[in-house]
């Protein structure tokens, strides 16, 4: 990780493992349809209103912060979304979980997900997207479906350090079962509004099956 000089404008943008492979395919496979935009390395509490030169400055320090360099371990970056609302919005949407952290599980047993959101009922039309960073500690399944179809999808992380698996699906409630396993497992829990954009984490804890013990 680095940072780049905020100075003058710079777009730095680099590949996932999936991205560089579909690239090298040539057969025009790589096609951005989507992006997001996130404020992870932005700390609002520097935003000034006692400063001594007026409005303009409340936001001089933040605005003089330097950038991270992108790199590609969503366990690190782009956990706070920008997110777009309607205009007339007084309150922000809050994704209640329902459940406390952490999230306690065995081995067969399960613990059901179904998220609210607070201050909207967009989310709650449509349903929630749920990623469990690792699917070592538990499998992940649609509980209540919602509109957006669910896709199963799995994604391996491609940072060096991080081998773990995470499974996502679409759903308005999920049901995490737990895995047997001879060590303890702790991953996060990310839920996403699919309406809002909201996103939320909580953390899952699968401890060691005693029969093996």
């Amino acid at each position: 990780m680095g940072f780049l000089d905020n100075t003058s404008i710079t777009v730095d943008a680099v590949l996932t493992k999936k991205g560089r492979e579909l690239l090298a395919r040539g057969q025009n496979e790589f096609n951005i349809t989507k992006f997001a935009l996130a404020d992870d390395e932005i700390d609002y509490n520097l935003w000034d209103v006692t400063h001594p030169n007026g409005s303009s400055y409340y936001g001089a320090v933040i605005e003089n912060m330097p950038l991270l360099e992108s790199f590609v371990d969503e366990n690190q970056i782009m956990r706070y979304k920008l997110i777009t609302l309607n205009k007339n919005t007084t309150k922000m949407p809050k994704i209640n979980m329902g459940v406390t952290s952490p999230v306690p599980l065995n081995s067969g047993t399960t613990s059901i997900i179904t998220p609210t959101t607070d201050n909207s009922t967009l989310d709650d039309q449509v349903g929630y997207r749920f990623t469990l960073h690792n699917s070592d500690a538990a499998s992940l399944e649609v509980q209540v479906a919602g509109t957006e179809p669910d896709t199963g999808q799995t994604v391996n992380f491609t940072a060096p350090l991080d081998s773990t698996k995470s499974i996502t699906i679409n759903a308005k409630a999920a049901k995490l079962v737990g895995k047997s396993l001879n060590s303890a497992i702790t991953t996060n829990l990310t839920i996403q509004g699919l309406g809002t954009g909201v996103v939320s984490n909580i953390s899952v804890q699968t401890a060691v099956n005693s029969s093996t013990n």
